[in-house]
């Protein structure tokens, strides 16, 4: 299934007020790769944004005359979204405003009944209990460079985010990478095999010191997985 990271940029903070979108930004993930069908689209929400809004993302109402409405793009939409897994931070609120805009253009569905959706404050809270978890604390956190984010905007905080999630839930992916050459594979990517009489290997053990550290790490890497370790196993103190 095609992972969408979405976020969206509104007028104000509640539809239940008449607050629209005014901007949703979204970025595919294949195979835990960001690929290039993005969807970005600016709305004119036919309302004034709330000045508290605006000094979060720097949309203006001029700016915003000129653009489509929701209506306009929301075949497109759904189009892009179906029978995804939606990855969102603080999903009920976006879910809330996409609902919102589904009912305005005269759709009954809601849009769960298009695709999954996966909260990642939630999941955030789940692994890192007690901490600070909104975006800009994940990406200290998870040492990403959102040092460009001066202000919200919904394809760059999708964008942001998709690399939070990847860390959250994998971390070091390039490993894994297509383009990543492996050691053992020919350049045509077949199996390389060692000559039958090579030299033995010489076994270099760990000290005290780097084993009590690595059982450590392991430990670690299982409680913030919660339990998933596979490289913990028989490890003993």
């Amino acid at each position: 299934m095609k992972q969408i990271v979405l976020d969206t940029e509104t007028t104000g903070l509640s539809p239940e007020d008449g607050h629209r979108i005014i901007e949703i930004g979204c970025v595919e993930l294949l195979k835990r790769k960001a690929t290039d069908n993005r969807f970005h689209v600016y709305l004119n929400p036919d309302r004034q944004i709330d000045r508290g809004a605006t000094e979060v993302h720097g949309i203006s109402n001029e700016f915003l005359a000129d653009k489509p409405r929701f209506e306009d793009v929301v075949d497109d939409l759904v189009a892009y979204l179906s029978d995804a897994e939606l990855i969102i931070h603080n999903a009920p609120f976006d879910i809330g405003f996409l609902n919102h805009e589904l009912r305005l253009s005269g759709r009954s569905e809601k849009i769960e009944q298009y695709c999954l959706v996966t909260d990642t404050l939630a999941l955030a809270r789940k692994k890192h209990p007690g901490q600070r978890n909104s975006l800009d604390a994940l990406c200290k956190r998870y040492v990403i460079d959102n040092s460009h984010r001066d202000l919200h905007g919904a394809l760059l905080d999708a964008e942001i985010l998709a690399e939070v999630y990847l860390m959250m839930t994998g971390g070091q992916t390039s490993m894994l990478a297509e383009d990543n050459p492996v050691a053992g594979l020919a350049p045509d990517g077949a199996i390389k095999r060692l000559p039958k009489h090579r030299p033995e290997l010489k076994v270099i053990r760990c000290s005290e010191s780097e084993l009590k550290f690595h059982n450590e790490y392991l430990k670690k890497i299982n409680n913030d997985s919660d339990g998933q370790c596979l490289w913990l196993g028989e490890q003993k103190d």
